[in-house]
């Protein structure tokens, strides 16, 4: 697992692409706690402790939803082989065995009690199915990805391993 891009942006042809943003209700909610803690920060006092209060919570707000939606899933050809990159991760396709649509029914019982504390997991709470792909190799002690996609099966097509 390394932890670049696929080459600072430039991959022989993208396979497959996503990006996890959070939905249009969360910035909704967090324009609503922004008004909420604004006219809160403003009772009783000046008017400016609203505006300043606004600001802060505004910023926090904004920070925190765009962190949330910064992760992307690529699968791209690349150096002659086909490679999985999700967030920062990087993994090539010749070492997954085999790979399982994880449907919302199962999510829970694959985060719960049966997940491997080795696993690496890239789990977004508002996207319902996942993704396992299960590793053979040698080299690293992960047993298996576990990730977070919105469209699972087109995302292990495009990886060309055994699909469970």
């Amino acid at each position: 697992m390394a932890s670049t891009e696929p080459s600072q942006g430039v991959a022989d042809e993208v396979l497959y692409s996503e990006a996890q943003r959070v939905p249009l209700t969360w910035w909704l909610l967090g324009a609503l706690l922004v008004g909420l803690l604004s006219w809160q920060a403003q009772m009783q006092r000046e008017w400016y402790w609203g505006i300043a209060a606004g600001i802060i919570v505004a910023a926090a707000v904004v920070w925190t939803l765009l962190n949330l939606s910064s992760n992307k899933v690529l699968v791209a050809r690349e150096d002659g082989g086909i490679w999985l990159y999700v967030g920062q991760a990087k993994l090539p396709a010749e070492v997954v065995s085999r790979t399982l649509v994880i449907p919302p029914t199962a999510k829970q019982a694959a985060m719960g009690r049966q997940l491997d504390p080795a696993a690496y997991v890239v789990h977004k709470g508002w996207i319902p199915t996942m993704a396992m792909l299960v590793l053979d190799d040698p080299d690293d002690p992960t047993p298996y990805w576990l990730i977070s996609t919105k469209e699972p099966q087109e995302l292990l097509e495009a990886l060309g391993r055994p699909i469970y």
